[in-house]
């Protein structure tokens, strides 16, 4: 029975591989943990947790209606925060986790210029917490989120893990950067199986409402004007949140191995991966294609003036002109490749947003 510990389980990712999880178990034990801060629209995460307790209640009457068994499989939510040692010290005591998926962060490259300080609690104290319970309570794999904004003003593309990352260029993109030094070194010190996710530009139904996608439509339903940066010459390597999900559940399920070197040492079980779509999309096509499914969704009408409600604009600190993934190496360890295009992704996302605001 997998006793496992999924943190920011609230948020965009987290909820959506809390609810597959519940899909795929048959047996052992979900818990799942978020502050529930203000960052964005708190209804939004209390709507995704909702979500979890329908379908989780669902499951459990089903196995009632067809006279099984009851089920072993149990999920707790728990609202607190991995920046409080005290608590994810108790927790991992009480639950000895044998998986820990850690995703709650303090997100968004913008917000890192004028809110510093939450990013370090978070991003940086957090994952120090996360990384001592995971030493004094041995797991059998951390997996953890890191971002494409480590990559900073790379000029090669794709992005590979390859590739040095060491001039970020926001505050978000160094704690991020610092995440995968801190892995790499408990994993040499204490030998505990490490992995770490390079996101790239994650999208879907009940995303951030920060994210583009999201703050276009939020802006264009109220007659505004959206900006688009370094006057539409970026490229973004969007990625669906049920690739994203895919990904890390096949990650989850294979630790880095644990051998020893010829000095008699742990050789560090620690591993980087890229999750990205592969396919970067000029930021102009993007919002053709996300104008056209939220007409086609009936969000906004068929006659609406988009030229109206565009600007382009210059580059904004902290920003890249290109993000665009190599993950040759989750195909060739994992077998996983994206399958979600991106106008089925904004159609979904299209779709949802209607249901739920209109």
């Amino acid at each position: 029975m997998r006793h496992i510990l999924i943190t920011g389980s609230a948020g965009f990712i987290g909820a959506n591989l809390v609810m597959r999880l519940l899909r795929d178990m048959t047996g052992g034990t979900i818990i799942g943990l978020d502050n529930l801060n203000n960052y964005y629209d708190v209804s939004l995460k209390e709507y995704r947790l909702r979500e979890i307790d329908t379908y989780y209640s669902q499951l459990n009457n089903s196995q009632l209606t067809l006279n099984s068994k009851p089920s072993t499989l149990n999920y707790e939510f728990i609202k607190g925060d991995i920046a409080d040692k005290a608590l994810i010290d108790k927790l991992f005591a009480e639950h000895h986790f044998d998986i820990v998926v850690n995703l709650a962060a303090q997100a968004g490259v913008r917000y890192s210029i004028e809110n510093p300080d939450a990013y370090i609690q978070s991003n940086i104290i957090g994952f120090y917490n996360i990384l001592e319970a995971c030493r004094h309570h041995p797991v059998e794999h951390l997996v953890y989120a890191s971002s494409s904004s480590v990559y900073g003003g790379n000029k090669k593309v794709p992005f590979s893990t390859d590739d040095n990352v060491d001039h970020p260029v926001s505050l978000y993109a160094a704690t991020k950067k610092s995440n995968e030094l801190f892995a790499h070194c408990y994993s040499k010190l204490y030998n505990i199986p490490t992995t770490g996710l390079r996101f790239f530009t994650v999208y879907g139904p009940a995303g951030r409402p920060d994210m583009a996608y999201f703050g276009f439509t939020n802006k264009l339903l109220k007659d505004q004007t959206i900006q688009i940066y370094n006057y539409g010459n970026c490229r973004r390597d969007f990625t669906y949140v049920d690739d994203i999900v895919e990904g890390i559940v096949r990650v989850m399920k294979k630790a880095p191995e644990k051998r020893t070197g010829d000095d008699g040492l742990p050789i560090p079980p620690y591993a980087i991966y890229n999750i990205g779509g592969g396919q970067p999309e000029n930021l102009l096509d993007f919002v053709q294609t996300l104008q056209e499914e939220l007409v086609r969704a009936k969000v906004l009408p068929s006659d609406f003036d988009f030229d109206k409600h565009k600007q382009l604009v210059a580059m904004q600190p902290g920003d890249v002109p290109v993000t665009y993934a190599d993950s040759s190496a989750l195909e060739r360890d994992f077998g996983f490749v994206p399958q979600i295009s991106l106008r089925e992704g904004l159609r979904r996302f299209a779709e949802w947003y209607k249901s739920y605001y209109k």
